[in-house]
């Protein structure tokens, strides 16, 4: 089945005083692109996000955010960074030397910077707290997946809606192509004998020319390589794994059949069909540029 590149998916996993929740957030995207934003204590973890992310996902842009929340004693695992607060004060006192401003270095100006704290280093946090994330980031991405095969459904209906209608056009079209030549090689009769009144024609080089004729008008073959296209299409949407390049690349074929077929054709109605399927074929193209 597949997929829209739209979605919406959140996690939270709780073990040993942590709890973190993640939410992911994806919209269509030519390529994979993963945008992160990580606690501090999980920056390093960062390529680990992105590694799970890529088995699950191979188009879109998606936003990653997560939170981290621990019980105990208030501890926020900080300590403070002495030398970078020394060095920050020392900063702002000049600075207001220089600038000649009244007042004094507060404590709320200092406040300003957060590399005057530090995470502190505890054995086994870092691993504790990447068991909780990559729990809740494979829940998130459940939810995820859910909704963006939900609507991938949806656009499937639509899909095979508008292909079963472009095989009525098709039908239509071949109809109409086979009554072309027999009227155009009346037609063709009638002119050369307004022409020529009362000079024999020549048959042959006059079957020859409505032969050259039948087969410039002929779409046969356009018809058949469209209809092939169209259920190569049927079975790419039923593919387990991503088909929206595929599936890009045979509606830009169809177009092109579509453009062949309306230019062999004198026909008006033959005209107004390859128009009303080229407009259902715009519609699928916009509607792909969501899919997987």
């Amino acid at each position: 089945m597949i997929a829209s590149m739209t979605g919406f998916g959140r996690g939270e996993a709780h073990r040993g005083g942590i709890t973190i929740s993640v939410e992911l957030r994806t919209v269509n995207n030519r390529f994979l692109e993963v945008a992160t934003r990580l606690p501090r204590s999980l920056s390093l973890r960062e390529n680990d996000v992105k590694e799970l992310i890529r088995r699950k996902i191979s188009r879109g842009k998606v936003n990653v955010i997560a939170s981290v929340e621990k019980e105990g004693n208030g501890s926020a695992g900080l300590e403070l960074n002495s030398s970078a607060a020394r060095a920050y004060y020392k900063l702002l006192v000049q600075l207001r030397r220089t600038l000649k401003l009244k007042g004094t270095v507060k404590l709320e100006h200092m406040l300003q910077f957060t590399e005057i704290f530090e995470q502190t280093e505890t054995g086994g946090t870092d691993e504790k707290e990447w068991m909780v994330l990559r729990e809740s980031l494979e829940t998130a991405l459940g939810a995820l997946a859910e909704m963006r095969q939900a609507e991938g459904g949806e656009l499937e209906r639509d899909f095979r809606a508008r292909i079963a209608l472009l095989d009525e056009r098709l039908a239509q079209i071949e109809r109409l192509s086979a009554g072309q030549v027999p009227a155009e090689r009346m037609r063709l009769r009638e002119r050369v004998a307004q022409l020529i009144e009362k000079t024999p024609v020549d048959e042959g080089r006059l079957e020859l020319e409505i032969a050259l004729l039948a087969d410039r008008l002929d779409v046969t073959e356009e018809c058949v390589r469209f209809r092939s296209h169209n259920k190569f299409f049927l079975e790419a949407l039923a593919l387990p794994e991503p088909a929206g390049r595929k599936l890009n690349f045979l509606i830009q074929e169809m177009n092109r059949e579509a453009n062949t077929i309306g230019s062999k054709s004198s026909a008006t109605e033959i005209a107004h069909l390859v128009v009303s399927m080229k407009e259902e074929l715009e519609k699928i193209r916009e509607q792909l540029q969501n899919i997987e």
